[in-house]
């Protein structure tokens, strides 16, 4: 669970660093549909950092649970926040990597199920 909790800080930093990074250097360089992509990375970085705050801080997950949907979390903000990133930051196209950033919405996806799966169970047990 620490080491969850580092990663989502590092997470959180992160998209500190990229919004304004991206609000001031990249805003001469990238068009404005390339800069509101760029926001949306961040943006959803931002958001699923904030949950895997609330996800490992939370005791009503077991330490297996915690790291499942932690690790679901890690994976989606890498694939989705993340091609979009290499995507608007190098020439990389992205017809070439088209595949990677709906596969990053697929792990956000799994996350948040596993998440009404656990609380479901649990309100079926009280």
């Amino acid at each position: 669970m620490f080491k969850n909790l580092v990663i989502t800080c590092f997470l959180g930093l992160s998209a500190v660093v990229l919004g304004a990074f991206g609000a001031h250097a990249l805003k001469e360089t990238l068009t404005v549909a390339e800069l509101q992509s760029f926001e949306t990375a961040v943006r959803y970085q931002m958001y699923h950092t904030i949950v895997l705050l609330f996800v490992n801080i939370y005791k009503g997950f077991s330490i297996k649970q915690k790291n499942t949907i932690s690790y679901f979390f890690f994976l989606g903000i890498l694939f989705f926040s993340g091609s979009i990133y290499l995507i608007q930051l190098t020439k990389i196209t992205a017809k070439s990597i088209w595949f990677i950033t709906p596969l990053g919405g697929l792990f956000f996806i799994i996350a948040w199920i596993s998440m009404i799966i656990i609380f479901l169970i649990k309100n079926r047990k009280n």
